[in-house]
């Protein structure tokens, strides 16, 4: 594949290093455009060298080979990282003014952008302006991370780790320029991951075994597919996606408060966490001791909300898809569409879960229900893939 990275002026554009060589052991073929500005920080020497690539800025060299249309008519994938934000201000309104911003008007393949700015630049008006004016037009803007920035400041706007990126964009390029790769541009979804726990005590909790990899797995690719992603994980402990806004959570009514907060804006809610039916119905503040002899109390329990039919319930957005998953562990089919008549919702995700299946597995099948009575297959693969496919019934809900 041919993909171009371009580099815009700013500190983090040494991260970009890393990117570039992620492309490239993998066997993509790299084309470096940097900014004049950005050469301040890495100079063309550099990426030359790491490229194999001629690099240039200007449209004024090798005229003949009309570098500025040709660059980007022959891309698969167009990644700028870091796009600070006078980048996304001349993406966003169309400016030509250097090799870059010229080959960003030529491209025809999709298109990813990952911002590191200072905070007070990313939340400005104006950028947030031409941010969702490049996602309503196709391209995909990842998030910032929050972290530590230049100098003693710390918020969002952190370069994403460069291997998060590399994921984001391999999915892209798995998809196909005509694959409606940024079909959710423009979207806010809100994926919850991982599973709950209920204290019994300051050690002790109830709990269950799912690890978040395929809630981890859907907000990456939402992602990937051009939406804005808030990931409510609880306790979860994986690397991020790029472009992921993470809410960690603990218990039930941890994670009940945490999407509904999030669901007040977004296009589509999926409930892929493992949540707790029920919890303790008293917390014991110091440790439940054992006695020689003595037979524990019998605990009790109490139910636990059923945040996935609430949300069905009561949508906060006219239009808004709302996924269930149904985790069982015998005649998972049955079941999964018992629980579809329960929860109200639009899709039902089903899955057999027990030893070395779905939990903690990097594959998953499942089968989507739909409320229009539709079933939706999806065979044994890579929880991406499933992700992928539930996505694809989203988004034509969205449409």
């Amino acid at each position: 594949m041919n993909v171009v990275l371009g580099v815009s002026g700013g500190i983090a554009a040494y991260k970009a290093c890393e990117l570039l060589r992620l492309f490239t052991e993998s066997g993509h073929r790299v084309r470096v455009v940097p900014t004049a500005a950005s050469l301040h920080f890495v100079g063309a020497a550099t990426w030359s060298a790491l490229s194999g690539q001629p690099v240039s800025t200007e449209v004024w060299e090798s005229v003949h080979e009309v570098p500025h249309v040709r660059i980007g008519q022959q891309a698969d994938l167009l990644v700028i990282a870091p796009a600070t934000a006078d980048l996304l201000a001349k993406a966003a309104h169309g400016r030509a003014d250097d090799l870059l911003t010229n080959t960003l008007l030529t491209a025809h393949c999709p298109v990813v952008f990952a911002p590191a700015m200072h905070t007070e630049m990313w939340e400005h008006p104006a950028t947030q302006e031409n941010v969702a004016t490049l996602r309503r037009r196709g391209a995909i803007v990842i998030e910032p991370a929050v972290g530590r920035l230049t100098g003693a400041d710390t918020g969002k706007g952190r370069f994403p780790d460069p291997e998060a990126i590399f994921e984001l964009c391999r999915r892209v390029l798995a998809r196909g320029a005509d694959a409606g790769v940024a079909d959710l541009a423009g979207r806010h979804v809100v994926v919850s991951a991982g599973g709950t726990r209920e204290p019994l005590d300051p050690v002790r909790f109830l709990g269950n075994i799912s690890s978040g990899r395929q809630g981890f797995a859907i907000a990456g690719v939402a992602a990937a597919r051009g939406a804005r992603v808030t990931l409510v994980a609880a306790n979860a402990e994986l690397p991020v996606p790029a472009g992921v806004d993470l809410v960690r959570v603990g218990t039930a009514l941890e994670l009940r408060e945490a999407v509904l907060a999030a669901a007040a804006d977004a296009d589509a809610v999926v409930m892929a966490a493992a949540v707790a039916d029920f919890r303790p119905a008293d917390y014991i503040s110091v440790k439940i001791k054992k006695v020689e002899g003595v037979e524990p109390a019998p605990l009790a329990l109490v139910r636990n909300p059923d945040i996935l039919a609430e949300i069905s319930a009561h949508r906060a957005v006219p239009g808004q898809v709302v996924v269930g998953f149904a985790a069982e562990t015998d005649d998972a089919l049955r079941h999964g569409r018992e629980k579809f008549i329960r929860k109200g919702c639009d899709l039902l995700v089903v899955n057999e879960v027990g030893a070395d299946r779905a939990f903690g597995s990097a594959n998953n099948e499942a089968v989507i229900l739909s409320a229009e009575g539709g079933e939706t297959a999806v065979p044994y693969g890579p929880k991406a893939q499933l992700a992928d496919q539930l996505w694809d019934l989203v988004a034509a809900r969205l449409a």
